[in-house]
């Protein structure tokens, strides 16, 4: 496939953005997937979907070590949450050869709504750090928001990073930096057996991927510090900001396109 220089551009630029965003509040993929679309209009689907993987996953993951070395990791929560989103993930990548997604297609902007109002109408949603679990109660509810979260990304996927984040708020106790932090280790997870999946089936174009890769760190790096620099208040804002835009997408996916 030859990629011209402007097209080479775009996707870089796209993925610097896509790093940067992601590594905040999650949604790259609604800035990166777009870009690829774009530029490879006739290529399948699949394999745009697999080079977005293989971009990502680095920028999640180089995102979840600024967190950890800049603030304290819940690894009771991620650990046993990032185990079963990574087998629960392959059962939604799997299952959604054999069930249409079209169903969740329509529901997810009205969801996305309900999270949104949410949010807005709680001030101090996601302020304070204050678990509400531990012992046995927190590593099955970890597991349990791991599998259904990984089924979700496997299956159909667009929002799953400001998923992790709200849920880990609103029935963890985190506050916004502690969830952005975990919600990235479990990502990877996701990303990472997603990943594998369209690798075995020959669904990646690896040099661009690794290339937008490099652009998709660089943008990770930016947004996981500015994230912890500006602290809560600016993560829920951004949060707010990243869910409309979601909304609008999966409206004109779901109903116009």
């Amino acid at each position: 496939m030859e990629i011209l220089p402007v097209d080479f551009f775009v996707l870089a630029l796209a993925a610097l953005f896509a790093g940067l965003v992601d590594a905040a509040v999650g949604g790259g993929g609604l800035i990166q997937v777009p870009a690829l679309f774009g530029v490879f209009p006739q290529s399948a689907p699949a394999v745009l979907f697999g080079t977005n993987k293989l971009s990502g996953i680095w920028g999640t993951a180089f995102a979840a070590v600024t967190y950890a070395k800049k603030t304290r990791v819940e690894w009771g929560v991620a650990i046993p949450a990032s185990l079963s989103a990574l087998l629960l993930s392959l059962l939604g990548a799997w299952t959604v050869s054999s069930f249409p997604a079209e169903l969740v297609r329509k529901a997810l902007p009205a969801i996305l709504l309900l999270v949104a109002i949410y949010v807005f109408r709680r001030k101090d949603f996601g302020i304070t750090h204050a678990p509400l679990h531990s012992g046995r109660r927190q590593t099955g509810a970890a597991l349990l928001l791991g599998a259904v979260i990984g089924f979700y990304d496997g299956f159909f996927g667009p929002g799953t990073g400001s998923f992790l984040i709200f849920l880990f708020i609103r029935f963890f106790g985190f506050d916004f930096l502690g969830a952005s932090a975990v919600a990235k280790i479990v990502n990877v997870a996701c990303n990472l057996s997603a990943l594998a999946l369209f690798g075995y089936q020959g669904h990646v174009l690896w040099q661009l991927g690794l290339l937008m890769a490099v652009c998709n760190v660089a943008g990770a790096v930016i947004g996981a510090r500015l994230a912890l620099l500006k602290g809560n208040g600016f993560i829920r804002r951004a949060f707010l900001v990243v869910v409309s835009l979601l909304i609008l997408k999966t409206t004109s996916d779901a109903f116009w396109i």
